[in-house]
């Protein structure tokens, strides 16, 4: 499988999001990344249910959603009654991981679980199996435009070792500083799906940058 681009719009032009929702659908990208912050488990807060509803109705791509809260459970159904295709969730933030995932997949959307820079690779070993896919963060969660985390490039080389070891076809998405001065190097080490926010909105012509990061 070629490797897959998702623009996160937390980068976007808010007071232009459907312009830049067009530009996506218009653009090489295959996902949409959207990350909902609560201002609890992250020290920011984002958008929510209202802001997905808009970005919806225009995208003519699949919605990757990141939920950076406390108590995804309460919420699942919400996220797809609105038509979310893989709703992801922190391992950091689910004490019943699996009750979660499972949920998620009862409500016909792909079950994703994701971990934070200093959260080891094992703990995932009971759960590889039952999630589509796992999203390393190579930044701390909660705001954009940070800088890419090394240590990265091992612990996707750990993930990938486990998928294989348990027999698990769960993908692999970056979070965080993805550019095209680390996009080839996390291909190579394993990594299915690239995330840039920053990179692709901040850049002069952002379709040619995902289109780039795509044949990269």
């Amino acid at each position: 499988m070629s490797h897959l681009i998702a623009p996160s719009i937390l980068a976007s032009d808010f007071g232009n999001l459907q312009r830049d929702i067009t530009l996506l659908n218009e653009s090489d990208a295959d996902w949409i990344h959207c990350d909902i912050m609560d201002g609890v488990f992250v020290p920011n807060i984002s958008f929510g249910f209202p802001v997905i509803e808009e970005v919806r109705k225009h995208a003519k791509k699949p919605l990757d959603v990141h939920l950076m809260i406390v108590e995804p459970y309460k919420f699942i159904t919400e996220f797809s009654d609105l038509g979310v295709t893989n709703l992801t969730v922190h391992y950091e933030a689910c004490p019943n991981l699996h009750r979660t995932i499972q949920k998620i997949k009862a409500n016909k959307m792909n079950g994703c679980v994701v971990i934070n820079p200093h959260t080891p690779v094992h703990v995932l070993e009971d759960i590889i199996q039952d999630v589509y896919m796992v999203l390393i963060m190579s930044v701390n969660p909660g705001y954009g435009g940070q800088k890419f985390i090394d240590n990265t490039y091992s612990k996707i080389s750990k993930l990938k070792d486990l998928i294989i070891q348990k027999n698990s076809k769960a993908l692999i998405e970056v979070d965080g500083g993805v550019d095209l001065s680390n996009a080839r190097k996390l291909i190579d080490t394993g990594v299915d799906v690239l995330v840039a926010g920053s990179f692709v909105f901040k850049a002069d012509n952002p379709k040619e940058i995902i289109t780039q990061l795509k044949k990269v």
